[in-house]
């Protein structure tokens, strides 16, 4: 949506269901919808021209942007859109063999309960001390249904996490409906959203407070939350979430 100024500090790199569009077009013997909960490894080329080896799984691919996945990289807790057949930093695609996922009855239980919850996280930093960071679990994450997409105040990006333990331990806690008042986005009945335009698909343009310029477009509307979007920069491989009616 061009105009719109998108009032959110940029993050930088983290380390820490939805329907797909059919696409019939093949680039190197591939169908691109066929990666969809494939296991997939590829060289990236950095700045530098140096080659780095990445491994992870293909979430989903975007509806409104079909060269687009969403991928969860081994090792890193925050989900990339990458264009992994037009991107040129993307070097000799390969697939990997799957893996598993299995939950038992009470992760899926929990997993439930969880969605749509404004949560308090603690994490361990590196010496050992804890820090506590207020956020929103968003939906369950495609392929592993035990796993959430959640982001936080303090870093609107979209993460991914197996809530269950944490949640089992303490170090997860739902925050009571006084805690996330200007947490959560006003509940809104469906008569609210009836006949209302979605964003998705939709460019826009992000003015910092320096007056720097950046183009990116709404890739996903939160079915349950229905203000809040995914959203990606065009010269960025974060995902950020973002709410039109008040930003994280």
């Amino acid at each position: 949506m061009r105009g719109r100024h998108l009032q959110f500090e940029m993050a930088e790199t983290k380390v820490r269901g939805r329907t797909t569009k059919k696409c019939e077009e093949i680039v190197g013997g591939l169908q691109l919808s066929s990666l969809i909960g494939e296991r997939v490894q590829h060289g990236w080329q950095e700045k530098n021209g140096t080659i780095s080896q990445w491994e992870g799984l293909v979430l989903d691919q975007v509806e409104v942007k079909p060269g687009l996945y969403l991928v969860i990289y081994d090792g890193v807790d925050c989900v990339y859109g990458i264009e992994l057949f037009k991107d040129k930093r993307v070097k000799k695609l390969q697939i990997m063999p799957r893996r598993s996922f299995t939950a038992t009855e009470e992760e899926l239980r929990i997993a439930e309960e969880l969605v749509g919850k404004a949560v308090e996280h603690v994490f361990e930093k590196d010496d050992g001390s804890k820090v506590q960071w207020r956020g929103m679990v968003l939906c369950h994450a495609p392929i592993m249904s035990s796993w959430h997409y959640i982001t936080y105040e303090k870093d609107p990006v979209l993460y991914m996490y197996h809530l269950h333990e944490d949640y089992e331990i303490g170090d997860l806690r739902i925050l009571t409906d006084k805690e996330n008042k200007f947490l959560l986005p006003p509940e809104r009945g469906s008569s609210d959203v009836e006949g209302e335009e979605s964003l998705a698909g939709k460019p826009f343009e992000y003015v910092n407070e320096k007056g720097v310029k950046k183009t990116g477009i709404f890739i996903y509307q939160i079915p349950s939350k229905p203000t809040v979007y995914f959203i990606k920069f065009n010269d960025d491989f974060h995902i950020y979430v973002y709410d039109v009616v008040k930003t994280y």
